[in-house]
């Protein structure tokens, strides 16, 4: 099954000058674990929490000195939206990351998590019960 149903079109954008403080108070306000950075040319990367931790608060550095452009791992993965959920996971565990960012060609269209992935598969394997359930009692 292709993950089209389940990209987050609605995205939370952060300039990528601003402060790592004013984005985990984004994160806050938004109840979200990520954030797309950008600036003037596009997207520039993504800002998860694990980068937050790991960079900022586990370096002891302050959140309020630090840019976001010196926390985020640029060029986080990209996936089109007509990719199978399966894949999107394999790509995830290869390279240790819980969001892929997602183009239709080079139009950015959303984002998609693990969580995401996740329920899709869920949905998937209960429609298929259901589907074998029918089909046994008939």
């Amino acid at each position: 099954m292709n993950i089209t149903s389940t990209i987050v079109r609605r995205v939370v954008t952060i300039n990528e000058n601003r402060s790592v403080f004013e984005a985990a108070k984004l994160m806050t306000e938004e109840f979200i674990g990520s954030l797309v950075v950008t600036n003037a040319t596009g997207i520039r990367g993504l800002l998860t929490e694990r980068e937050l931790i790991k960079n900022v608060v586990g370096k002891g550095k302050d959140p309020e000195q630090v840019t976001i452009k010196d926390t985020i791992t640029p060029n986080p993965l990209r996936v089109s939206p007509n990719v199978d959920a399966g894949h999107c996971l394999d790509l995830m565990k290869e390279h240790h990351c819980r969001h892929l960012l997602v183009y239709d060609g080079e139009e950015f269209v959303g984002i998609v998590s693990v969580r995401d992935l996740v329920v899709l598969l869920l949905e998937e394997k209960e429609e298929l019960i259901r589907q074998l359930e029918k089909y046994i009692t008939s």
